[in-house]
C-alpha cells in the first residue's frame, strides 16, 4: 500500500517591525516578496522604497550586489606603535557609504602587521590580502622585528559577515607571490625571519571549501623572493613577474590544472609595466605606474594594446600601484592614495574617483558580494 505524502507549502515568513509581524510585500507570502524583489537591476530603487525592503536588500535572503572592499591605514594613528591602525571597510554602492567590517578576534594579528618604520622614511612594508571564492584573505606581512607578522589566513565572509582563522601556514612568509585562481588561494615564495631557499622555491594552495593547504611542484628558482607581488589567476594558471617598477624583469607562469612552471612569454612580460589583473580570469588588463596607460592583452598576437581613456584620465592613473578587475571596470588605487574606477567597456573608458574615508589611506582594493546587515534601519 504506498504511502501518501502532504508536502506543506513554504511558511509565510514575516519581518518584525515594533512587535509586530509584517509582510514585505502586503497580500503575498514573503519567500514569493523575495523573488520578485529580486528581479529589479537595482537595489537603490528598492532601499529607497520602505525600511522593509531595505533590511531585506542587506539580507541573506536576498541576492547580494557587489560591493567594494578596501584595506585601509591610518597614518595618524599613535606614532609610538611604530605601524598605523588598520582598518577593513567597505563601500556600500546604495548608500554611497564606507561601512566598516566586524573587528577580527581580539587574538588575531592586525596589531601586529608593520606598514610604515621610522627608520624607512619613503618605503611602506606590503600587507598582502587576496579575495578568493567570494570572500577576502589576508595572507601575509610582516611585523616590528621584521619576521612574519601572520602565521595563518584571516578570512572574511561577506556572507556572515564573520571572521574565520584558516589552516597555519607550513612556512609563514612575507613578501611573497600571493594570488587566487578558481576560488583557491595560491601562495608561492618570499622569505621567513630570514632567506631559505626552501620557503623561496615553494608554493602551497588553500582550497577555502576544505581548509587544508597542500604543497605544490616547486619553482625552479629563487627569484620571486625579492618583493611581494601579484599572482594573477588567468585561464587556469599563475602569472607572477619577480619584481616592479623599471627593473630587469622574470616572469613564471604555474599551470594549475598540470602542475607544472613555464617561462613567461617575453611579450607578456614586456607589458608588466605596473599593476595587473584579470578580468573573470580571462582578459588581462594592466595599468603603467609610470604614465598610466591601460592595456589589454592579446594572447593570438601576444601583444598589449592601449585602451583609450578620457582626456586626462591617463595623468589621473600615473601612480598605480594596485588593481582589481571584475565586471567590465577596474578598480585602481594610486600611490597618492587614490581609488579609481575605470569603467574599460565604454569608449573611450571613463574614469572616476571613490572617495576615501577621511584620515585614511588604501592599501588595496578587492569587489565581493555586499556584506549582509539584517538589523540595518
Amino acid at each position: 500500500m504506498s504511502a501518501v505524502v502532504a508536502v506543506t507549502p513554504p511558511a509565510k515568513r514575516r519581518r518584525v517591525d515594533g512587535g509586530k509581524e509584517v509582510a514585505i510585500i502586503e497580500g503575498l507570502p514573503d519567500h514569493l516578496s523575495e523573488i520578485c524583489l529580486s528581479l529589479v537591476c537595482r537595489p537603490s530603487l528598492l532601499a529607497a522604497v520602505c525600511t522593509r525592503w531595505r533590511r531585506l536588500v542587506y539580507s541573506p535572503e536576498f541576492p547580494p550586489f557587489s560591493s567594494l572592499y578596501a584595506l585601509f591605514v591610518d597614518p595618524n594613528s599613535d606614532p609610538a606603535r611604530v605601524n598605523p591602525a588598520i582598518r577593513f571597510m567597505c563601500f556600500d554602492p546604495v548608500s554611497s557609504k564606507w561601512i566598516p567590517l566586524p573587528p577580527p578576534p581580539p587574538d588575531q594579528p592586525l596589531h601586529r602587521i608593520l606598514y610604515r618604520h621610522p627608520s624607512y622614511i619613503s618605503f611602506n612594508f606590503p600587507i598582502q590580502c587576496v579575495s578568493a571564492a567570494e570572500k577576502l584573505v589576508l595572507i601575509a606581512g610582516s611585523n616590528r622585528e621584521f619576521s612574519p607578522a601572520i602565521s595563518h589566513p584571516l578570512i572574511f565572509d561577506p556572507t556572515s559577515s564573520s571572521w574565520t582563522s584558516g589552516p597555519p601556514f607550513e612556512s609563514p612568509r612575507r613578501w611573497c607571490a600571493t594570488g587566487a585562481c578558481g576560488g583557491a588561494v595560491y601562495v608561492a615564495s618570499g622569505m621567513g625571519s630570514q632567506f631559505s631557499p626552501n620557503v623561496a622555491k615553494s608554493i602551497e594552495k588553500l582550497d577555502l571549501t576544505d581548509h587544508n593547504w597542500q604543497k605544490l611542484r616547486e619553482m625552479r628558482d629563487s627569484r620571486f623572493s625579492r618583493e611581494a607581488i601579484d599572482a594573477v589567476g588567468w585561464r587556469r594558471k599563475l602569472l607572477m613577474v619577480n619584481v616592479k617598477g623599471d627593473a630587469v624583469k622574470e616572469g613564471a607562469i604555474y599551470d594549475v590544472v598540470g602542475h607544472d612552471w613555464e617561462a613567461m612569454p617575453e611579450e607578456m612580460v614586456a607589458g608588466w609595466r605596473g599593476p595587473v589583473a584579470a578580468m573573470g580570469e580571462e582578459t588581462l588588463y594592466s595599468v603603467d605606474e609610470r604614465n598610466g596607460t591601460v592595456r589589454v592583452y592579446n594572447e593570438e598576437e601576444r601583444e598589449w594594446r592601449e585602451v583609450t581613456v578620457v582626456e586626462g584620465g591617463e595623468e589621473k592613473l600615473k601612480g598605480a600601484q594596485q588593481v582589481t578587475a571584475v565586471a567590465g571596470k577596474l578598480c585602481v588605487v594610486t600611490v597618492d592614495g587614490r581609488i579609481l574606477v575605470v569603467d574599460v567597456m565604454a569608449e573611450p573608458a571613463k574614469i572616476w574617483t571613490v572617495e576615501n574615508p577621511e584620515g585614511l589611506e588604501p592599501v588595496s582594493v578587492h569587489v565581493l558580494p555586499r556584506m549582509s546587515r539584517p538589523g540595518i534601519s
